[in-house]
């Protein structure tokens, strides 16, 4: 059984545009609580430590206030602990943008590390389409399975609605790879989420 709801992820919650979900099925307890306009920091805890140090990336590169407490069926392994993360970030994401008023909508990020070199563009656009396209040398990082990463970006996407194109543009080691997309990701949405304008920025008049 599935319980998603929008209390709130921590007393202390951030400011802004905000959104917070919590979502508890019988394989994960999740509650996260994002803040698009910050103040900038992070606090994580999914038990799954590669998995915590790419979301403290994100949040951290996104410039956003990002909350995440997870508590997943790690006996079993990492899987639906990284999805059900990221089904409730989406969707808290999507509650934070609200209708969307003023954004300037696109965003675009390259980002190196070192040999590795990741591109990613994004659109707001109440659309869900995820084009994924870094593939990782090595199957473990650590404990974390390196699939999961997409797995992840397609919960996040289908649950904000949003397009995301991630592709490698180089790179061997693995870590680098993994976190150059997290990265890129992460700048990209900072500069998607800024507002510059007072209208929806569509022609249809809605996102």
């Amino acid at each position: 059984m599935t319980r998603t709801s929008t209390a709130p992820a921590a007393e202390d919650g951030p400011a802004g545009r905000v959104g917070r979900v919590r979502r508890t099925t019988r394989e994960t307890a999740v509650d996260v609580a994002v803040g698009l306009d910050g103040p900038p920091r992070t606090d994580i805890s999914t038990g799954v430590p590669f998995f915590d140090h790419m979301l403290d990336q994100l949040g951290r590169h996104g410039r956003l206030d990002l909350r995440v407490r997870t508590d997943g069926d790690l006996e079993v392994d990492a899987h639906h602990t990284v999805e059900d993360t990221g089904i409730a970030l989406g969707q808290a994401l999507a509650e934070a943008l609200g209708d969307k008023a003023g954004i300037e909508r696109f965003g675009d990020a390259s980002v190196p590390i070192d040999e590795a070199l990741v591109r990613v563009a994004i659109d707001l656009s109440g659309r869900p389409y995820l084009a994924y396209g870094a593939d990782t040398p090595v199957a473990l990082i650590g404990t974390y399975e390196t699939t999961l990463t997409k797995h992840f970006f397609e919960a996040l996407v289908a649950n904000a609605r949003i397009t995301l194109h991630v592709q490698k543009l180089a790179g061997e080691g693995s870590h680098h790879i993994q976190e150059a997309v997290f990265k890129a990701v992460a700048v990209a949405l900072r500069r998607a989420v800024v507002v510059t304008g007072s209208g929806i920025p569509s022609t249809k008049g809605t996102l």
